[in-house]
């Protein structure tokens, strides 16, 4: 258990948890413990979706800047890898993932939001990437993800001025995914990746990666993976269960076995 980053599990959801007081800045240490907690998240079993969440007050309000301001661009050459790759550790956990966003998720803690399949956001949470006011861009897949979200206007907007964007547009442009009170994201957050906990776990895992690496790609190769994972999936237990379970009991009665 890492000592800024850490995984809680209760009833198959695993929560990575942000605690770095006060506003979650995601230095190095951060970053490697991002990672450690996304290869922990996919390796266990008994974690079958996941919930990244910054607490009650905030998501992350962005990389350290006192941190990256010291660095040489040598420096950085050697950092932005591993920046990068942590986040994407997140985006590659093969389970569902919900980012539950409170206060402030800005610059590396907007991109780490993008990293998950759905965003819940508190109806006063503010998101953005204001790394060109700090004369930079986004580092941790801001410029991709977040172009692929919301489109490439709008993400050029968002990036190029570096404005803040409250909940309500971020719902509006499809940055996120619902709205709650602030006090109940984090819950609605856990009860959305709770319903994972019995369901077919190999069939959510292959339609996540058919979407994940068919958007990467063209059409034709897209339908490839669809093609491969939709036959692999013939070889689980959990196609016999539900099929079975279909034909004798009717459709939504299969008890899998995550195999």
């Amino acid at each position: 258990m890492g000592e800024l980053v850490r995984l809680e599990v209760a009833d198959g959801v695993g929560t990575i948890r942000l605690d770095r007081p006060k506003m979650n800045a995601i230095s190095v240490q951060v970053q490697e413990e991002i990672r450690a907690a996304a290869a922990e998240a996919t390796d266990r079993d008994d974690v079958r979706a996941v919930v990244v969440y910054g607490g009650e007050r905030v998501f992350a309000a962005g990389n350290d800047v006192k941190e990256m301001a010291d660095m040489s661009h040598v420096d950085m050459v050697k950092r932005s890898g591993p920046l990068q790759s942590a986040v994407t550790a997140v985006a590659r956990i093969p389970k569902p993932v919900v980012a539950a966003v409170t206060g402030y998720a800005l610059g590396g803690g907007c991109e780490l939001a993008l990293a998950a399949d759905v965003r819940f956001a508190a109806d006063d949470a503010v998101l953005g990437q204001p790394e060109v006011l700090l004369g930079i861009i986004p580092g941790a897949g801001g410029t991709q993800r977040l172009s692929r979200l919301v489109g490439p206007s709008r993400a050029k907007d968002i990036i190029f001025t570096g404005r803040f964007v409250a909940a309500e547009e971020a719902l509006a442009i499809g940055l996120v995914d619902r709205l709650y009170p602030a006090a109940s994201v984090y819950e609605e957050a856990v009860a959305w990746a709770r319903q994972f906990s019995t369901a077919a776990a190999y069939a959510v895992r292959g339609a996540k990666e058919c979407v994940d690496r068919g958007l990467e790609t063209d059409l034709e190769t897209g339908l490839e993976i669809e093609r491969q994972q939709f036959a692999a999936l013939f070889a689980t237990r959990d196609r016999e269960i539900g099929m079975t379970s279909f034909v004798e009991q009717g459709p939504g009665k299969a008890v899998f076995e995550g195999r």
